[in-house]
């Protein structure tokens, strides 16, 4: 594997399997990773390691993120669906997730009764293994509470997508996660259209509604708390996708004459 073998895969995936800058960079993010961990335990020599230096530098796009406005929110909160069904279930995830800042959906999906306590809750994000805590707000409350009558069914989980995993195979949770995150987008894109929202409805974009509602109204540390961001600046460069008010003000100023 060498540089011109990379940029071949890259126009692969781009040409023939249609995938979007940003999960290109996410794979060759993943091919490092491996590559870094051959390298240590000897099975690669580093002589041809691909990465370093200019070789192939790994570039993270910074594309716009949209997030949905709060009557936008609001069309999912009232939508009226069958209770219990795969389309139930996937609004209920979607809005846990944005009522609690926009944590991972697989973050969501993992959730079990047990890491709540006290009206808080307590779990440890699959992404770094930070462990965080929450006040559990009303409206997430509400939502958890249409599952208690589940509780001993789905196997401790709050919602039913691992319900049959087998907690001590890795594998097994992997593809019952996966299996949830093809079902959640499914639906998401059918709930979207029926409540008449124009926008790309998906995993992510909880984080990002949460983001576009907040605006400038709560102070970037607090946000960056909210975000589990370790650094500040990462909460400021992100925050400033949903900040516009100031470019608006001044657009109109030098244009309105």
């Amino acid at each position: 594997m060498n540089e011109s073998f990379l940029n071949k895969y890259k126009a692969f995936c781009s040409t023939y399997l249609g995938h979007k800058t940003r999960t290109i960079t996410n794979q060759l993010i993943f091919i490092r990773t491996l590559f870094n961990i051959a390298i240590k335990d000897g099975i690669v020599s580093q002589k041809y390691y691909p990465f370093v230096g200019e070789k192939e530098k790994i570039r993270i796009g910074s594309g716009n993120k949209i997030g949905l406005t709060a009557e936008e929110v609001t069309k999912i909160e009232n939508l009226a669906v069958e209770s219990h069904s795969s389309i139930w279930h996937t609004r209920n995830v979607w809005l846990v997730s944005f009522y609690f800042a926009g944590i991972r959906i697989s973050d969501v999906v993992a959730l079990k009764w047990t890491d709540i306590k006290d009206g808080r809750l307590y779990y440890v994000m699959n992404k770094n293994e930070k462990p965080l805590s929450f006040k559990v707000p009303d409206k997430a409350k509400t939502v958890f509470n249409l599952y208690l009558m589940d509780k001993t069914e789905n196997n401790g989980y709050i919602f039913p997508f691992l319900k049959d995993a087998d907690q001590q195979d890795p594998k097994s949770v992997f593809l019952k996660m996966r299996n949830a995150t093809k079902v959640l987008n499914k639906f998401l894109k059918r709930i979207a259209d029926e409540c008449e929202i124009d926008k790309n409805l998906s995993n992510h974009i909880a984080r990002h509604t949460f983001g576009n509602i907040t605006g400038d109204k709560i102070h970037p540390l607090m946000l960056q708390k909210l975000y589990r961001h370790s650094d500040l600046k990462t909460t400021l460069n992100y925050q400033a996708n949903f900040i516009h008010r100031d470019a608006d003000d001044a657009l109109d100023s030098v244009i309105n004459f």
